[in-house]
């Protein structure tokens, strides 16, 4: 079977470093060659929280989009995201690129309209894949970095996962 690359987008906001590695854990269970942005620390957007810790992942995978989609609700529930006593978001992971798909997928809607929306999506996907193209916009991840309008701070942070810092010292 052919692999597929995909983008996902990982953020937390409670106990981040423990739900972010367990995710990522997960994840390299059933993709191949991940790579992970840096990751940066944001305010919240659209709930009222503590700040997020978000970055992108890229990998390959032999799953259809739907059964990717289903693996990372587990993920997910495993890290508490369902639970009803849980005071903020433990661990979202959200299909951002499923190699080139366009459309609505059972309700999920490739590519993922965060892309543009957000900062804690659209730099770490500039930064991990700059030249690839947004399958709707047509124009590379850096340059629509380069000319986002997006109202939001971001703050790189340090973060280590398998012995290896995933933010380089450069943006820290």
């Amino acid at each position: 079977m052919s692999l597929t690359q995909v983008f996902l987008g990982l953020g937390s906001n409670i106990e981040r470093e423990t739900h972010l590695s367990a995710g990522l854990e997960a994840l390299a269970g059933f993709l191949v060659d991940m790579r992970c942005s840096a990751v940066f620390e944001s305010q919240p957007v659209g709930i009222k929280s503590g700040p997020f810790f978000n970055f992108v992942v890229s990998a390959f995978t032999d799953l259809p989009l739907m059964e990717l989609d289903r693996r990372l609700k587990f993920i997910e529930a495993d890290n508490g995201r369902y639970a009803p006593d849980r005071k903020g978001l433990p661990l979202d992971i959200d299909v951002l690129l499923y190699g080139e798909q366009v459309g609505n997928f059972d309700g999920l809607i490739l590519p993922r309209a965060e892309i543009l929306k957000n900062a804690f999506v659209l730099w770490p996907l500039s930064l991990i894949a700059p030249d690839r193209i947004h399958p709707g916009v047509g124009k590379s991840f850096a340059t629509l970095w380069e000319e986002a309008q997006i109202d939001q701070v971001l703050a790189p942070v340090a973060f280590e996962w398998r012995g290896k810092q995933l933010t380089p010292l450069d943006l820290l």
